[in-house]
C-alpha cells in the first residue's frame, strides 16, 4: 500500500522530502547507451575454427604437391577411339573428376526420385 503522493518506482535515500531515480536491480549507468558485450567464448570458437580450416587446407595442398611431383611419369590410355599418352596425374585427376560428377549426377537423380514421390 502506498501513501497518496508517493512515487511506487522512486525510492527514498533516507532524507525526508528527497527522492531518487526508478529503482534498478543491475548495475548503474553513465549515461552513455549500453552495448552488448561480445562473446568470447563465441569468437575463440570461430578463431579455432578458422585455425583449423587453415591447417586442413595447407596440409590437402601439400598432399596436393607431393602427389603431381610423385607421378609425373608418363602413361598410355586406351579410350575408346584412340590411345593417348599423358601424364599419370592427369589421367587420376581426369579420373577423379568424371567419378565426383557421376556421383554428383546420381544424386540429383535421387533428389529428384524423392521430390517426385
Amino acid at each position: 500500500m502506498t501513501t497518496p503522493g508517493s512515487d511506487p518506482l522512486r525510492t527514498s535515500t533516507g532524507t525526508p522530502g528527497t527522492t531518487t531515480g526508478p529503482a534498478t536491480a543491475g548495475p548503474a549507468t553513465t549515461g552513455r547507451t549500453a552495448t552488448p558485450e561480445r562473446h568470447p567464448v563465441r569468437n575463440a570458437g570461430r578463431t579455432a575454427g578458422r585455425t583449423l580450416a587453415l591447417a586442413l587446407l595447407l596440409f590437402v595442398t601439400v598432399l596436393l604437391v607431393l602427389f603431381v611431383v610423385n607421378n609425373t611419369q608418363t602413361v598410355e590410355i586406351s579410350l575408346v577411339f584412340a590411345d593417348v599418352q599423358a601424364p599419370l596425374v592427369l589421367a587420376l585427376v581426369i579420373a577423379a573428376a568424371l567419378g565426383g560428377l557421376l556421383v554428383g549426377l546420381a544424386g540429383l537423380v535421387l533428389r529428384a526420385r524423392r521430390r517426385s514421390s
